[in-house]
């Protein structure tokens, strides 16, 4: 029990409660000590509380208390992409935001091209959703949502005959920049290889050279003290040689020195091997988003 985070329910001596028996009272924290007659409780707040365990009418072990930034909303979660896309076209509505990138590069990128419909958009929900579809009619593209699953506004989208996109789930992973570090210590072999592209406040390229170009690539953005990964890749026929990392590597580098200290990511539920390494590394989810796009009309 000493070490573990508890709460712990005694009698108050000499109170009387509501219901005319012995007053009780709750204390959450960690248990110091357990001996002596005496248990001792750091709550999160002020100092160490003194129970006597002859007190004691109950107490249990609880889960440790999520981390700060596991405390955030989705909302508020998703926000520290917008770096990440500084080129994209983008209109709030509400807490809602609109986003379209105008020259998309390759294929395009669902987080700039959909609407991350997450918290209250301030006006009626069919309403807000006319507004996403004439943004998009407008811009002459397919309209998309991005919605925290789960939750009212995905029924909502549900109910009004929007469908899941294929292959569009994914979570939201993030872990503290030094337990990145840490879980990466001892794995690096020091290529010598790896190049930094673009080295800017905000946004940084990292890439692998090989000789037709390159073979293993990462992009990267600090938003607050947020560091966004991004299509962290490897060219199938390089993979198992640790380029990956190596680009991780940097990439987790280059936003220590600009005073990141958590760390995000995407990855598709469906991408099993990457679900895999990025438990390794500990990042966990933090929620899970899921793009939407309209039914097909007959």
């Amino acid at each position: 029990m000493v070490g573990t985070r508890v709460v712990v329910r005694s009698v108050l001596q000499g109170q009387t409660g509501p219901s005319g028996g012995p007053a009780l009272t709750d204390v959450l924290g960690t248990c110091l000590s357990w001996a002596d007659g005496v248990c001792v409780v750091q709550p999160e707040d002020g100092p160490p509380v003194r129970i006597a365990i002859a007190d004691i009418v109950a107490g249990k072990p609880v889960p440790p208390r999520a981390s700060v930034r596991q405390r955030v909303s989705a909302r508020a979660a998703e926000g520290h992409s917008f770096v990440l896309f500084p080129d994209t076209d983008r209109v709030d509505l509400g807490e809602w935001v609109l986003r379209s990138d105008p020259a998309p590069i390759g294929r395009p990128y669902k987080r700039a091209n959909s609407a991350l419909a997450m918290g209250d958009p301030g006006r009626p929900f069919p309403e807000a959703a006319a507004a996403v579809l004439d943004f998009y009619a407008e811009r002459g593209r397919d309209p998309m949502v991005q919605v925290e699953a789960g939750t009212d506004v995905e029924r909502s989208f549900l109910e009004h005959g929007w469908v899941y996109l294929p292959h569009g789930e994914v979570e939201f992973r993030l872990a503290s920049l030094v337990t990145l570090r840490r879980a990466r210590r001892g794995r690096g072999r020091g290529l010598g290889v790896v190049a930094l592209e673009g080295d800017r406040d905000e946004r940084a390229h990292v890439v692998v050279p090989g000789p037709s170009g390159p073979v293993a690539e990462g992009r990267a953005a600090v938003h607050d003290d947020w560091l966004g990964l991004n299509a962290v890749r490897t060219h199938l026929e390089h993979r198992r040689q640790g380029l990956a990392g190596e680009v991780l590597d940097t990439l987790l580098e280059w936003g220590a020195e600009r005073g990141a200290m958590t760390v995000w990511l995407h990855v598709e539920t469906d991408h099993t091997a990457a679900r895999a390494l990025y438990d390794a590394l500990g990042l966990l989810t933090h929620h899970v988003a899921r793009y939407l796009v309209p039914a097909a009309s007959d």
